[in-house]
């Protein structure tokens, strides 16, 4: 009788640590629920100084109570509202930048070869990673090589002379 649970408690345990699930970051089932990160409260209604001066309304249009936090992100930084919000391709303060950085020239698939590329990488890393009793983050696991110390980086670049005005973080 003890020898048939131990070898049924041991089956189950053997078939659950056999998933199916081949994504990199797996800690969470992957079916349809909130996304927190979706849901942002309006700006806090105002009382105009002069109701006559009020705008129309523009249906479909944004309104003075809703977030823009790509936009108020750019205001931050010094840039333009009007120039973020600009569809019309490059921006004549960024043509510059852009011209410089494709100098050697760009290729117009990148993403599609980054992301092929990728996926090479991961499955080369991750090749013997899909056996594990409890799921596990693997994104640290696969790109651990990848990543930078800060301060190491930090003075290596002091050592070259170059300025660093600020120190990164102790991360420990």
């Amino acid at each position: 009788m003890r020898l048939s649970r131990v070898l049924i408690i041991s089956l189950a345990v053997s078939v659950a640590g056999c998933s199916s699930d081949k994504g990199v970051r797996n800690l969470t089932s992957s079916g349809p629920g909130p996304d927190e990160f979706l849901v942002m409260p309006g700006k806090p209604l105002e009382q105009p100084k002069n109701y006559a001066m009020l705008p129309p309304p523009t249906p479909g249009e944004a309104n003075r109570t809703d977030l823009d936090p790509m936009g108020d992100a750019v205001v931050a930084l010094g840039g333009s509202r009007v120039a973020r919000n600009n569809t019309q391709g490059i921006g004549s303060s960024d043509g510059a930048l852009v011209s410089y950085a494709s100098r050697a020239g760009r290729d117009a698939n990148i993403r599609q070869t980054v992301l092929a590329e990728d996926a090479n990488f991961r499955k080369r890393r991750g090749r013997f990673t899909n056996f594990r009793i409890v799921k596990q983050d693997r994104y640290n696991e696969i790109y651990r090589r990848q990543e930078l110390d800060a301060y190491s980086e930090w003075w290596r670049w002091r050592k070259a002379g170059a300025r660093t005005p600020a120190a990164p973080p102790n991360g420990g």
